[in-house]
């Protein structure tokens, strides 16, 4: 490993660990909602991308349609990643989630590494008027309901107080039901707080699909075709490879990339992720769920057909976010929601 400047493919810890999650909303790790980590809702462009788009596959389609401000991109995320922790933290501690989340503007720009300079707000402001305007329609299930209608991302935003020289001080937003689902359902992954110091979004797109698919098992390969699908790239396959494989040699030098080491394999054009052994480590949000009957694994494999139901497993055991009553049923339930939302191996 290189012992240069090993945070140049990252950007600065703006603000360090002491100050990093500084209210007690965002004590555990960063969640994502599975809906968007596994599919391509977001813009990968830094300039505004006003062009609609259709995606297909395995059953899944999505239109996603920009405002005149353009499409969400994977930087205005953020807000979502933040709203959706903050939420799951509170169902932790016994609270009822809420559509509608108010929270400290500053809060959420330290919590996600961003500049709590004037830029930063204006940059804040500008991503939710593009989250409440990008517009989608999809068959994708959320909490067991197949939403069939168009819906944005946040159906509004609202600032509650400013400071005098105009800085947003207190923000409401209301969560879209498509997100608000994925949440009351626990339909989340916990995501690397070192997500927020990757500069490219296609390093954090990359990375979201590694946490979706590989979770923690040794390694997952996927053809660039698919994988340039996946991430919404309008770049040619070949401009795309290239872009992924400057990708790959930096975190082959400075081992940027969290939870997962990125490599290409050139004679079978494919991107690997390899685990790291960082998910799922020092979680504060772990829970203790007792071994399960060995006779509910035939049960999980006719649920899940074709899937390794240990791995299934253990995915649900970093999701679950308390003991179930009946951990058999539940697991059960988790593994016809996995084999549904990504149907066959």
């Amino acid at each position: 490993m290189s012992t240069g400047p090993t945070a140049y493919p990252l950007l600065p810890d703006r603000h360090p660990q002491g100050d990093f999650f500084v209210c007690d909303i965002l004590d555990a790790a960063p969640k994502g909602d599975m809906g968007s980590m596994e599919h391509p809702i977001f813009s990968l462009s830094t300039k505004p991308d006003t062009r609609p788009r259709r995606y297909e596959h395995n059953g899944v389609t999505i239109d996603i349609k920009p405002s005149v401000d353009g499409l969400a991109t994977v930087h205005d995320r953020d807000i979502l990643i933040y709203c959706i922790s903050a939420l799951i933290k509170g169902m932790n501690d016994g609270k009822e989630p809420q559509q509608v989340i108010r929270f400290q503007a500053a809060d959420l720009l330290k919590a996600t590494n961003r500049m709590t300079t004037g830029r930063g707000y204006n940059l804040l402001k500008a991503a939710m008027e593009r989250l409440a305007g990008t517009r989608i329609s999809t068959n994708i299930t959320t909490g067991g309901q197949e939403i069939f209608e168009t819906f944005g991302l946040i159906e509004r935003a609202r600032i509650v107080r400013e400071t005098r020289d105009g800085r947003m001080q207190e923000v409401e937003v209301k969560l879209s039901d498509w997100v608000f689902n994925a949440i009351r359902a626990q339909e989340v992954l916990t995501l690397s707080r070192e997500y927020f110091r990757l500069r490219k979004p296609l390093e954090r797109r990359i990375y979201e699909l590694a946490r979706k698919h590989c979770g923690r098992q040794k390694e997952w390969r996927v053809s660039m075709a698919v994988l340039q699908k996946k991430c919404g790239s309008g770049s040619t396959l070949r401009e795309f490879r290239r872009l992924v494989l400057a990708i790959a040699k930096e975190d082959e030098e400075y081992r940027h990339m969290p939870d997962y080491e990125i490599r290409i394999d050139d004679v079978k054009d494919q991107l690997i992720a390899r685990s790291r052994g960082t998910v799922g480590d020092d979680r504060s949000d772990a829970v203790e769920i007792p071994a399960l009957d060995p006779e509910v694994y035939d049960m999980a494999r006719a649920a899940a057909p074709g899937w390794d139901v240990h791995v299934i497993e253990a995915e649900w055991r970093a999701w679950a976010s308390s003991t179930p009553r009946n951990p058999e049923m539940a697991f059960l339930g988790f593994c016809k929601k996995w084999a549904q939302q990504r149907g066959e191996p």
